[in-house]
C-alpha cells in the first residue's frame, strides 16, 4: 500500500513539474474518453472496432511512457 501511495506522490509531482508527463496524461485522457464513447455504443461498425483496438493500443503505449517517467523519477541518480 505504501508503494501505491509513493507512486501517487510521484505522479502528482510529475503532473506539476513535467510538461512531458502532463502532455502524456492529457492525451491518455482524450483516448480514454474516445474509447468510453465507443464502449457505450450498442453496436460498433468494423471501422469503430478497429478504432477501439487502436485506441487501446495507443493508451497502453502512453501508459508505458508515463510509467517509464515514474520509474526514472523514483530511481536515485547515479553520479559515477
Amino acid at each position: 500500500m505504501a508503494e501505491a501511495t509513493a507512486t501517487e506522490v510521484i505522479k502528482e509531482r510529475l503532473m506539476r513539474d513535467s510538461a512531458d508527463f502532463r502532455r502524456l496524461a492529457q492525451i491518455h485522457t482524450r483516448y480514454s474518453e474516445a474509447l468510453e464513447k465507443l464502449v457505450h455504443k450498442g453496436y460498433l461498425t468494423e471501422q469503430e472496432k478497429v478504432e477501439e483496438v487502436n485506441l487501446k493500443k495507443m493508451k497502453l503505449q502512453l501508459k508505458d511512457q508515463m510509467e517509464l517517467l515514474i520509474q526514472k523519477h523514483r530511481q536515485p541518480t547515479n553520479a559515477n
